[in-house]
């Protein structure tokens, strides 16, 4: 009765098999589970086994490396359960032919005392030999013990490996905390924060030198900026949310509230600044060297993260707008700061009011240019 039971949940796997090749991910688990359940109910081990290797397969390949350890790990359990049984049976059988033959010696002793010195040899070549069986049966199951432990223990530090991969690469598109929200619960919430203070860079003559220059050399031009650009950022606590083009964006004073984040952002954008100039007189990596201007505001934004495959961290809000045509309305070498980023900085820099300057879809509004840290 059961092997019909076996059939059915063998016939679950296949189905499972099938709508795995087609992509269709949700019914595949569904039926592999279907399979599970199936074997538990009636204690079919084997395939117990074969479907937790399934499943393990099924959300590994949907990127649920939880999951996946989980029943990789129920599947192991249940495949030893099977071997060691089997084991047990061969060895149960093995000394069932040995009382057997013990017995049977015992009979023909009884039966012909002539016999008894042969039956006596004929007895210890067999123990000779029972043993010798039983024992290279022994060496050969601790062998395959062994090195089926070594397999699931090699099998687990790759899958550390690869779980700190994924780690290392979700961090580098989001924060820390937002990482971890993300692993946790599936999704982020987005998150308000009342005092952020962002900024954006551009580079001046950027598109003529797009048209003109080979791409690798222009990727290769940008990103010598910018992997300077992001260890500034690590280097003050500050968080780089994107680059568009050849704008670079980041933010301070999130995912984790702080205090002094427009100075942070200000001490970080002076560094920028003094970077770009001195890049200017230095053709040592005979890179393509540009100008850049800077601007800045502070304020609130709202943060989250967008997408269901390509995730990525992004914040909105007029803070954000605001902090943008701060960089339009900068100039070349300047740092251009806002009325909102002023009032937090301005008892520790020294600042030049501009005036009101006419914005584009918000109106007049005050800016201040930020000097060197020379002039503090």
């Amino acid at each position: 009765m059961y092997q019909d039971y076996y059939g059915i949940s063998d016939y679950l796997i296949n189905i499972a098999d099938i709508y795995s090749k087609r992509n269709d991910w949700p019914k595949a688990v569904h039926y592999a589970e279907r399979s599970l359940e199936l074997a538990q109910k009636y204690g079919l081990k084997e395939q117990v086994s074969v479907s937790n290797l399934k499943l393990s397969e099924l959300y590994e390949k949907g990127g649920d490396t939880a999951k996946s350890l989980k029943y990789y790990k129920d599947h192991i359990t249940y495949r030893d359960s099977v071997t060691n049984l089997k084991a047990v049976q061969q060895m149960a059988d093995l000394r069932t032919n040995f009382e057997v033959s013990k017995k049977q010696v015992q009979v023909d002793l009884l039966k012909k005392d002539q016999e008894i010195q042969h039956l006596k040899t004929k007895r210890q070549r067999n123990l000779i030999y029972a043993i010798g069986f039983s024992s290279f049966l022994i060496i050969l199951l601790a062998l395959g013990l062994y090195r089926r432990y070594k397999f699931i223990k090699e099998t687990k530090v790759i899958i550390e490996e690869e779980k700190k991969r994924s780690d290392t690469l979700l961090l580098n598109i989001l924060p820390e905390e937002t990482a971890q929200e993300l692993k946790q619960n599936g999704r982020v919430e987005a998150k308000k924060f009342e005092s952020v203070t962002v900024l954006f860079t551009d580079f001046k003559s950027f598109t003529h030198y797009a048209n003109i220059l080979p791409p690798e050399k222009l990727v290769e031009s940008i990103d010598y900026y910018f992997s300077k650009f992001d260890a500034i950022m690590e280097k003050y606590g500050l968080e780089k949310i994107k680059t568009v083009g050849d704008s670079y964006m980041c933010a301070g004073g999130l995912p984790f509230p702080t205090k002094d984040h427009a100075e942070k952002m200000i001490l970080a954008a002076l560094e920028i600044n003094d970077f770009v100039k001195r890049s200017l007189t230095d053709d040592s990596n005979c890179q393509t060297r540009f100008e850049i201007r800077i601007g800045i505001n502070s304020g609130p934004v709202v943060a989250g993260v967008v997408g269901s495959k390509k995730f990525a961290y992004d914040i909105w809000g007029d803070t954000v707008n605001i902090a943008s045509r701060m960089e339009t309305n900068s100039e070349e070498g300047r740092i251009n700061i806002s009325e909102n980023t002023y009032a937090l900085i301005k008892d520790n820099f020294s600042c030049e009011y501009r005036g009101e300057i006419e914005v584009k879809n918000i109106g007049r509004m005050k800016m201040y240019f930020v000097n060197e840290i020379g002039s503090l």
